[in-house]
């Protein structure tokens, strides 16, 4: 049973329904409790950093994934919930100083730059189709379970205006501007900063492939 945690921030339905087009047994739900009776959570969402850290705080939730993740139970953060991965993230922090994130990978999420390095403009949010690389020596993708089947340049939908720092945790890059990560993992803990619900046969391949690593975990 893999638990989809809604805590208001996007549409929760589309995630929900790509999941069971996958065959997985899924469970939307905003209660810790039921969260801990799960074999698996994915953390979907669309917002900002700080208003959804203190949702997530405030009901229990927050506390409830950082054990479990702890734990080794298998997670999945989309987007927003890719973000909330991190130790800190700016978006809408109170007094300039950064919003306490899940602490599952060090680093601060950051304002996509509007420029690249030669002064090259970008439109900010970024959204749209765009392709995943793999990073440095790494010819393909086949050392990761979750992106099992799927090859280097493969397209995905991406739609945000935030990014989340390089760091040891980074499996494939994105450019808009800069590189930035946008699939990292860290033990059973995986994050995607697009979207795989609407991201056609490649982001089915994807849910499909964390759906395995809970069956086999």
């Amino acid at each position: 049973m893999i638990a989809i945690v809604d805590y208001k921030k996007g549409n929760i339905k589309s995630v929900e329904r790509a999941f069971v087009r996958s065959g997985a047994d899924v469970v939307v739900t905003d209660q810790p409790s039921e969260v801990a009776m799960c074999d698996a959570i994915v953390l979907p969402g669309v917002g900002a950093f700080t208003d959804a850290m203190e949702t997530l705080s405030s009901c229990g939730l927050a506390e409830q994934i950082m054990h479990d993740v702890k734990a080794g139970k298998p997670f999945l953060g989309i987007c927003l919930g890719q973000h909330l991965m991190y130790e800190a993230g700016v978006e809408h922090a109170h007094s300039d100083i950064p919003t306490q994130g899940l602490g599952i990978i060090p680093g601060t999420v950051e304002a996509l730059p509007r420029k690249d390095a030669q002064g090259a403009r970008y439109k900010v949010p970024h959204v749209g189709w765009n392709t995943i690389e793999p990073i440095g020596t790494n010819v393909d993708f086949s050392r990761c379970p979750l992106l099992e089947g799927i090859e280097p340049g493969s397209f995905f939908y991406f739609t945000h205006s935030y990014a989340v720092p390089c760091s040891g945790a980074d499996i494939a890059h994105t450019r808009h501007s800069v590189p930035f990560p946008s699939v990292v993992g860290a033990g059973c803990a995986y994050g995607v900063q697009f979207h795989p619900e609407k991201s056609s046969e490649a982001g089915a391949r994807l849910i499909e492939n964390f759906v395995h690593i809970v069956s086999e975990v």
